[in-house]
């Protein structure tokens, strides 16, 4: 048995607001799972209230998430579902809302 290993259940665990693209924004809260803030790098799960809204923000490194509930819409109109699968490279610039409330992982990095 690793005594290393860290197991986070995403289900039961304590989510907090979320304040990483400016002010707190109570309509979504984040669940750190190895998120380094001066880095602005690491995994991450947000769940997004039903009529939330992001902040338009540029990213400083590549972002990929996955929807496991509900949908997001991007801000060019695209309704992402559970399963798919989102790469948004370094330097872009976007936000994303949601109608009926989202569940999603993520990871901040900089490998290509």
């Amino acid at each position: 048995m690793s005594k290393s290993r860290k197991i986070t259940n995403i289900y039961k665990s304590q989510f907090i607001t979320y304040d990483l693209d400016g002010p707190e924004q109570p309509d979504i809260t984040i669940l750190n799972i190895s998120y380094d803030l001066k880095r602005r790098k690491g995994w991450y799960v947000m769940r997004l209230e039903p009529g939330a809204e992001t902040i338009a923000h540029v990213h400083e490194v590549n972002e990929e998430f996955l929807i496991l509930e509900g949908e997001l819409i991007e801000d060019d109109g695209t309704v992402l579902k559970p399963g798919d699968f989102v790469s948004y490279p370094k330097g872009t610039r976007h936000n994303s809302r949601t109608s009926t409330g989202c569940l999603l992982i993520g990871i901040d990095h900089d490998r290509v």
